[in-house]
């Protein structure tokens, strides 16, 4: 879903980058679940999420796994870094949001984006869910964010469209104060 967030993005004239968060979990727990080693592979040549990427943004989308109806202990790590940024006022009045993904069809998806949002209130950023704004949109079921259940394959196409109408949402509302408009 992230290359398809940063396509629509892209499209809405944003520069895009698309970080990865460390893995610090230890190499035999990775291994001991075979679609998480396959991931780790696939995404070894990612550029590692850095302190100072959120405060480069005008808007930032988080991408992340559903844990037990949570954000992963990966993102919330990085997320606790940002505390000197939030404190300087660094990370107020960005464009935020988020996608994710479950195992399972009741994995906690919404659970997930509502958690993330915690952050995003903290941050003074300005939440930009995609609503009931995109007719794809509620063939997805959820106005919090796009999400998927990944135990049941890769994402559709629906949901890759999805993710770039609400990063274009994301991108639109981020610039619109800058040009003089009301988000």
């Amino acid at each position: 879903m992230a290359p398809a967030a940063a396509e629509g993005a892209e499209e809405a004239g944003a520069a895009v980058r698309l970080p990865e968060v460390r893995e610090p979990a230890p190499p035999e727990a990775i291994s001991s679940v075979p679609a998480w080693a396959r991931h780790l592979k696939d995404t070894d040549d990612i550029e590692e999420a850095a302190l100072d990427d959120p405060n480069w943004a005008d808007a930032v989308l988080f991408g992340t796994p559903t844990r037990f109806g949570n954000v992963p202990s990966q993102l919330k790590a990085f997320i606790d870094t940002t505390g000197s940024r939030w404190q300087a006022g660094a990370l107020a009045d960005k464009a935020v949001s988020a996608f994710t993904a479950t195992g399972t069809a009741h994995g906690g998806r919404e659970s997930t984006i509502l958690a993330l949002s915690n952050t995003f209130y903290h941050w003074g950023g300005i939440s930009v869910p995609p609503g009931c704004t995109d007719p794809v949109r509620s063939q997805q079921g959820n106005p919090y964010a796009t999400s998927h259940v990944s135990g049941a394959g890769g994402p559709t196409e629906a949901v890759l469209q999805t993710a770039r109408h609400q990063a274009r949402r994301v991108t639109q509302t981020a610039a619109a104060p800058k040009a003089g408009h009301a988000p």
